[in-house]
């Protein structure tokens, strides 16, 4: 199998294309006659996408006071575009089902992948940030390359395990050392594959050193303190074998205070472990 990133992407069917129900709804979504009803309908079509969906919108996540039962009640409580992001990345975890076991269990990737969801939701509202959601996926987006290099190239994913366990290196470094690049790129390469918001190709490009970020450079270093506290807070895991250091340009960067950490860390835990008993472990 060809070692290229652009072989990565283009040679599987499963990741080549957006997943179905997301790529049905940013149709019907496209056109300016469409309305709640419609976009309910399409959400709706998805049994386990509505009822994952529902669990999201009624956990400890959003906090709303009464239950919300019902697809077309989420999407006028919530919004369209915050539902449109979260049925992106609720398909996407779809389209990975399996990887080998030996690398990583799914239920581990996925609940560090909420895990930085769930924080980069937290950071955002910490720096008042506008729609929230988008960072919500963005956090279980990030690590989305490195499920590609896990599923298309399980042999040299051994390899580049054991490369950061016997030097020390993170993950990333090790990647690139052993294939010439990295999972940020590979999951760039993905997002600007399926023409998704360029925003999401380069927080997803530069979560490892958000400095060099250029458009979104807030987004991306928020992303990036979001995956460094999930690993400290050991929420799952990706496969990394090490807790990233905290780039401190960045940590400058969002002028956040240290007084808030204990309670950005506490909202993390309830947050994301409330995400974890309603979500994943009913996948």
């Amino acid at each position: 199998m060809e070692n290229s990133l652009a072989a990565l992407i283009i040679g599987s069917e499963k990741i080549s294309t957006l997943p179905p129900v997301y790529s049905r709804l940013m149709e019907v979504m496209s056109d300016h006659r469409s309305s709640v009803t419609d976009i309910s309908a399409i959400i709706s079509q998805d049994a386990g996408m509505s009822v994952r969906l529902l669990r999201i919108v009624n956990s400890a996540f959003f906090g709303f006071p009464r239950k919300i039962d019902t697809v077309s009640r989420a999407v006028q409580i919530v919004g369209v575009e915050q539902v449109r992001d979260l049925v992106l990345a609720t398909s996407v975890m779809n389209s990975f089902e399996t990887v080998p076991d030996n690398i990583v269990t799914m239920e581990s990737f996925w609940m560090h992948s909420v895990g930085c969801g769930v924080a980069a939701r937290v950071i955002a509202s910490f720096c008042k940030e506008s729609n929230i959601e988008r960072f919500f996926v963005a956090g279980i987006l990030h690590d989305i390359g490195r499920l590609i290099i896990y599923d298309r190239l399980p042999e040299k994913t051994m390899e580049i395990m054991n490369y950061a366990e016997q030097t020390g290196e993170l993950m990333y470094r090790a990647e690139r050392a052993i294939l010439g690049f990295d999972h940020a790129a590979v999951g760039s390469a993905l997002i600007n594959t399926w023409r998704l918001p360029p925003s999401l190709e380069e927080i997803i490009a530069d979560h490892h050193k958000p400095t060099v970020a250029n458009l979104y450079r807030r987004d991306t270093t928020i992303v990036h303190f979001a995956d460094v506290i999930t690993h400290a807070m050991k929420l799952g895991n990706s496969g990394e074998l090490h807790v990233p250091n905290i780039n401190e340009d960045a940590w400058k960067y969002l002028e956040l205070s240290l007084d808030v950490l204990p309670q950005l860390f506490d909202t993390v835990d309830k947050q994301a472990n409330d995400i974890f008993r309603k979500f994943l472990s009913e996948k």
